[in-house]
């Protein structure tokens, strides 16, 4: 089924590729087509220089906090949180001290680094689900709150503006906080009244 899926999303990009070659041979601007290539590939490695030093910081700092026990002190604040958030869980599961540290990274708008733990997470949280080919409703809801959860330091998308020579990169922030904040709320609130909806129909 993965591959299946993989093989559609390469046809998709593919009829993409060549239709964009197509319509650009057939209104004379082929040259632009390569022009827009090189350039866009010179950028995306500029971006992606400019991204290491932005994310080696952020990265050093939640290991900072880590080893100053700043990581153990939001883990003791938010457990009751996640508890109530995630019932179907042992208060003392691995599972919720990597959810926390994806959620963590997360607000920090550390996308990349948030991904190690998810897979985590998931990992843990499939051990505890008693029906393996489905997601269990932690899982479901892990999901929401991993693509909607709140974001305080937009950390990659300042780097990102920087690297592309915004006047004022950090802009963003209030926005960003106010837009998350929203999009979190709808999903944790989506979620719950899904997850009652179909306990009622027996689901």
């Amino acid at each position: 089924m993965y591959r299946q899926g993989g093989m559609a999303m390469n046809a998709i990009w593919l009829f993409f590729l060549l239709g964009g070659i197509g319509i650009a041979a057939a209104r004379g601007d082929v040259q632009k087509v390569t022009d827009g290539a090189l350039k866009g590939a010179e950028m995306a490695v500029e971006v992606a220089l400019g991204l290491i030093g932005a994310m080696a910081l952020w990265l050093g700092i939640m290991r900072i906090a880590q080893e100053a026990g700043l990581i153990d002190l939001v883990a003791r604040i938010a457990r009751p949180f996640l508890i109530r958030l995630f019932p179907s869980i042992p208060s003392n599961h691995p599972a919720l001290g990597h959810i926390l540290m994806n959620l963590s990274a997360n607000v920090l708008g550390l996308g990349s680094a948030a991904t190690p733990f998810g897979m985590k997470a998931m990992q843990a949280m499939q051990e505890l689900n008693q029906n393996r080919p489905e997601a269990s409703e932690a899982m479901c809801t892990f999901l929401a709150l991993n693509t909607s959860c709140i974001t305080l330091i937009p950390a990659t998308i300042i780097s990102v503006r920087v690297a592309a020579g915004s006047a004022n990169p950090t802009e963003i922030v209030g926005p960003t906080i106010l837009a998350t904040m929203v999009g979190m709320t709808v999903a944790v609130t989506a979620d719950q009244l899904l997850r009652s909806y179909y306990r009622r129909r027996g689901g």
